[in-house]
């Protein structure tokens, strides 16, 4: 949690950390603005101190609504550093940036530093700093691994009830989904209509997808995975927009929307099969499932993510499927980890991946997916069943929410001969 930061930047032997960038979209920044439109920021937080933002004039009101301690850039004339600088503008803002650390006591030390942005500028300006502030050391982490992230793992209530939200309304545009696919009529080819009559397309369900979502608040930001057929066998194909909506093929339909303006994250996936099923998927989907209600019966407390992983790839191998275990990762089979953290990012700690560290636990606190998958792209075909789940305060694993695990959808104008 954020109370965690100071404790981990010490550990770390950091005196403060920079952020570079938006308020919105930018995880790193967003965990301490919490959002709002306040475009090319610079966050500092320093070890026991309380952050402090530096933004632009025209967006004053906005960085205002952070309740953080607030500072404008004026206080640091951008004119006077690019007449320093001779008119080079890189020159000028790595100036202007020096000035700023200096004056708030980081003229040395250890400074990790984070944000999305553009990385040649950045880039630029802090090989710029490294050459003008010599005693400073900017540092680099690993994604998952820093310190940011750390702190990230575990979730306060009002953060959980955020993502909460976000599985609730992911279920409700779900169901929308569902109902409007069910509803549709289907030509003798068995390609699902429009109202217009003209076949429907996976683009066609996406948009619809993507106004759903917008009227409830929430946000496409990853993009949703809906892939049909081959490509529902290869877990990150988003599915191609001008494939037919067609009975009985497997459907992977990940959906993973955050709030608007870059917040919460929810994940979540459903393998579906309309009007019918192949025994062959209908197979792999009892495998995925049995597998699915197992690991989340034997989810256990502060236990090892990554024990889970293992016993799905024992699993799974066990029914003649390739797996990790043997250190390749296979094309087809059981391709990817059993789940990670979600978040302010939809992939954060705890890991599952068999080449991460021991701590990755199921700790209290930590908001995960299980999500274990069979993929078979050359026989045309893919499953994956996918829940968030979190780790409660008083050690309970809470599902946060619920949807029916139906494969074979019922279509209500067709019935199969």
């Amino acid at each position: 949690m954020k109370s965690d930061l100071d404790a981990l930047m010490t550990d770390r032997g950091l005196d403060a950390i920079l952020i570079f960038g938006d308020a919105e979209h930018n995880p790193a920044m967003y965990y301490f603005v919490g959002g709002g439109h306040v475009s090319d920021a610079l966050l500092i937080k320093k070890v026991g101190k309380e952050p402090v933002l530096f933004y632009n004039d025209m967006e004053r009101d906005e960085a205002a609504k952070s309740g953080l301690k607030t500072v404008s850039y004026e206080e640091f004339p951008f004119r006077d550093f690019l007449d320093q600088a001779n008119g080079n503008l890189l020159l000028g803002y790595s100036l202007q940036f020096k000035k700023i650390l200096s004056e708030y006591g980081l003229s040395s030390g250890r400074i990790a530093v984070y944000g999305k942005t553009d990385l040649s500028e950045k880039l630029g300006i802090l090989m710029n700093l490294m050459k003008l502030m010599p005693d400073v050391e900017f540092i680099g982490q690993y994604r998952v691994d820093s310190v940011i992230q750390r702190a990230m793992e575990t979730k306060d209530e009002v953060e959980v009830a955020r993502i909460r939200q976000m599985g609730a309304v992911t279920t409700i545009v779900v169901q929308m989904v569902q109902d409007y696919l069910t509803s549709c009529d289907v030509r003798e080819d068995e390609v699902l209509l429009k109202e217009d009559g003209n076949p429907l397309t996976i683009g066609g369900v996406k948009g619809k997808i993507a106004l759903w979502l917008a009227e409830r608040g929430a946000a496409d930001v990853e993009g949703v995975i809906l892939a049909i057929g081959r490509d529902a066998g290869v877990p990150h194909s988003v599915g191609d927009p001008n494939d037919l909506m067609t009975l009985g093929k497997t459907i992977v339909f990940d959906i993973f929307p955050a709030e608007q303006g870059g917040g919460y994250f929810y994940d979540f996936t459903r393998t579906w099969s309309l009007g019918y099923a192949t025994p062959e998927a209908q197979a792999l989907y009892d495998q995925v499932h049995e597998v699915y209600n197992k690991v989340v019966e034997n989810l256990d407390l502060n236990a090892s993510f990554i024990e889970y992983q293992r016993m799905t790839c024992e699993y799974f191998e066990s029914k003649g499927h390739k797996t990790q275990l043997s250190g390749k990762i296979p094309l087809d089979g059981y391709v990817h980890s059993l789940g990670h953290g979600v978040g302010l990012n939809i992939h954060e700690r705890p890991s599952s991946r068999l080449i991460d560290g021991n701590d990755n636990l199921l700790k209290p606190g930590v908001v995960i997916t299980i999500e274990p998958g069979l993929y078979y792209p050359d026989r045309g075909m893919g499953v994956r069943i996918e829940d968030t789940y979190w780790v409660r305060p008083d050690g309970k694993m809470e599902l946060l929410a619920e949807y029916p695990y139906d494969f074979v959808l019922p279509m209500k104008k067709w019935k199969k001969e």
